[in-house]
């Protein structure tokens, strides 16, 4: 009797609150980038220890899916209020003949001053893509005088203040569950 009591009590511990986005299982540690930011100086992940990064891969002639993802984290970014200083979004350009620094910087200043843009020789992004499992495949755009658009993997990683590798959230999810996420693993 005593035991069918027990099984039926509110008090016992209830689960951890889980990532909303798709979880590294184990995490693992995020592989490193060696590129530019915008200012020209080498970009280390290892700087943003302290904070949680979430990486978008895209470029700035994007019509459609670029300039829709880094609005939402702009978004979710002032919903976090004061933690939003402990976010660090990055966007990892896969355009790097047409995404300069100077370009990118203005790109990210149209979102939020602090997002991070970071760009490499085509060698260098060939790596950084491959360690991230990032598809590229340019196609040009038929009559249009040599115009191209590059089609990628569409997701958000989040690092943890650790550096490593938790989440992979795909395009078109609420700002509500970055929100969500980067709380959780600003508490971890």
């Amino acid at each position: 009797m005593l035991s069918a009591c027990l099984a039926g009590n509110s008090l016992a511990a209830a689960p951890a609150p889980a990532l909303k986005s798709g979880v590294f299982s184990p995490p693992r540690a995020a592989p490193e980038i060696a590129l530019r930011g915008t200012d020209g100086s080498q970009f280390s992940l290892a700087k943003y220890r302290r904070k949680v990064v979430v990486l978008e891969f895209g470029y700035t002639a994007c019509a459609d899916v670029c300039p829709v993802s880094l609005a939402m984290l702009a978004q979710a970014k002032k919903q976090l209020g004061a933690d939003g200083a402990r976010l660090q979004v990055v966007f990892v350009t896969v355009d790097p003949a047409r995404d300069s620094p100077a370009h990118l910087k203005r790109y990210m200043g149209a979102f939020d001053p602090s997002f991070i843009g970071i760009t490499g020789t085509a060698a260098e992004m060939a790596a950084v893509q491959k360690a991230y499992g990032i598809t590229v495949t340019k196609k040009m755009v038929e009559g249009a005088g040599g115009a191209y658009t590059m089609h990628h993997s569409s997701y958000l990683y989040f690092i943890d203040r650790q550096g490593m590798l938790r989440a992979l959230m795909p395009f078109g999810r609420p700002a509500a569950e970055v929100v969500h996420d980067v709380k959780l693993l600003l508490k971890q």
